[in-house]
């Protein structure tokens, strides 16, 4: 039997724990299938209820709104890809290569992870390309990081940035240059299936030029100091 794998989560993103009981599992399941299948701006706890054969009330106990669980949702896949970095990154040696793994690991298309069966991780990827940028671009945004809601993909952008310095330690910008890489690749993607014109990849739509272009705009960089 395999493993479940578990995420501990920030215990301001919710009001009740969603992995512990069905019901929560329940939510995460299918407003991950209702934002991926409509966007954000369509998705609402009423009609996540009727998806789900329950009720608004039984959502709300436990999350305070659509824009809390979006952050839970968003914090979950940072926390799941560092993990995911760190575990095939664990027995490479040459930073350089260390760093084409990650370089890859942002830009191609994610598989469901079988150990979580009430996430789809490949779903939560398509919505953290096209919807993770609201989850800070609000006027709370100062106060959701003093309740550290953003503190997985600060954690991220740090293991990349770690990464980067073990390339050469005299870079002077490893956490912006992290940050740009994560957005890079999401941005492209997007660019790539929606506004052709804005990239070099739309004709194809490969993610192995994405993958290319990343690791020419890094190691470009990287290698100037």
């Amino acid at each position: 039997m395999e493993i479940q794998l578990h995420i501990k989560m920030n215990e301001r993103l919710f009001l009740r724990d969603p992995e512990k009981s069905e019901l929560g599992r329940k939510i995460i399941l299918h407003s991950i299938q209702l934002i991926h299948k409509n966007g954000f701006e369509d998705f609402t706890f009423r009609k996540l209820a009727k998806e789900m054969g329950s009720t608004e009330a039984g959502i709300y106990r436990y999350f305070e709104n659509k824009h809390k669980l979006l952050i839970y949702l968003t914090a979950w896949y940072w926390s799941w890809l560092e993990y995911q970095v760190s575990f095939h990154t664990q027995n490479i040696e040459d930073p350089s290569i260390k760093l084409k793994m990650v370089i890859k690991l942002l830009a191609s298309t994610v598989q469901d992870d079988t150990r979580t069966d009430h996430i789809d991780e490949s779903c939560l990827h398509q919505i953290i390309i096209t919807e993770s940028s609201k989850t800070y671009l609000t006027r709370n945004v100062s106060q959701d990081n003093k309740d550290q809601l953003f503190k997985p993909y600060k954690d991220l952008c740090a293991v990349i940035g770690s990464i980067i310095l073990e390339c050469n330690p005299n870079y002077k910008y490893p956490k912006s240059l992290a940050s740009t890489i994560i957005e890079m690749a999401h941005f492209q993607n997007f660019f790539m299936h929606n506004l052709p014109s804005l990239t070099d990849f739309g004709a194809h739509k490969d993610e192995l030029e994405i993958i290319s272009f990343l690791e020419d705009l890094v190691f470009s960089s990287i290698n100037k100091t």
